[in-house]
């Protein structure tokens, strides 16, 4: 298994990319801390895990609250006794365009999308490098090229990818890598009402050279390759998981 007693904690585990990652790290043999907004869907995904002989727990957070960072980085090491990998997953989609984006929306994106990143970095780091561990952040294809209409999004996952980097570096010497996954459109709760709109649908899937949209498995299975050891010589990687839609 390629993550046999490792420890991982996956922020918006308790659907969509989050929730595929943290069943296959529990798969491939890590204890899962599952944090999410919803305690509810959170549980949820720690009963699928159990149920196939997993190991996991479930922790209500607001990613963007200091306290709520601690409250989970502290339930880790109080159940598991380390930290091995930080999943850096939740996130929110505002749509609109700078006059159409609110400051509330605007903000929130801010904090959701990158506050969250520092905070639960900047918590986990100490452990981490106790455990040569790694972070993995969820990025964007709209990080990376021109997104239509969604601003605050844009631009925080823009941020997502510099965050990466500048991690990486920081803490290379110290053994600790960090990624970040830019997926591309994907079939998640956080898509589902747009993608139900044809002429959304179809405005989607026109530029992806492989014609169709990514699923969470897409995604989990990249979360699984940086998170183990195969992937121990790549650091400050923002890796696309798009069907190819940055590069055409």
């Amino acid at each position: 298994m390629l993550l046999n007693d490792k420890v991982a904690i996956i922020t918006g585990a308790g659907s969509g990319f989050g929730r595929a990652t943290a069943e296959l790290y529990a798969k491939e043999g890590a204890k899962v801390v599952v944090v999410d907004y919803n305690e509810e869907t959170a549980q949820e995904t720690v009963s699928r895990i159990e149920e196939k002989g997993g190991s996991a727990v479930a922790v209500k957070a607001d990613v963007s609250k200091e306290e709520d960072v601690k409250n989970f980085i502290q339930k880790a090491m109080d159940n598991f006794g380390k930290i091995d990998i930080l999943f850096n997953n939740a996130g929110i989609y505002a749509p609109g365009t700078v006059e159409e984006t609110t400051m509330d929306d605007w903000n929130r994106s801010i904090n959701v999308n990158v506050t969250a990143l520092f905070l639960a970095s900047k918590y986990a780091i100490p452990y981490l490098k106790e455990t040569k561990g790694n972070i993995i952040n969820t990025a964007s294809a709209g990080g990376i090229i021109g997104f239509p209409g969604a601003i605050s999004y844009a631009t925080t996952k823009g941020a997502v990818i510099s965050f990466t980097r500048a991690m990486a570096v920081d803490y290379a010497e110290a053994g600790v890598r960090v990624n970040a996954i830019s997926p591309g459109t994907g079939v998640t709760g956080m898509t589902k009402d747009l993608l139900d709109n044809e002429d959304i649908y179809n405005a989607f899937i026109s530029p992806i050279p492989m014609k169709r949209l990514g699923e969470a498995n897409d995604v989990a299975h990249a979360a699984l390759f940086l998170g183990s050891d195969q992937a121990s010589y790549i650091t400050g990687h923002a890796l696309p998981v798009d069907g190819g839609w940055t590069m055409s």
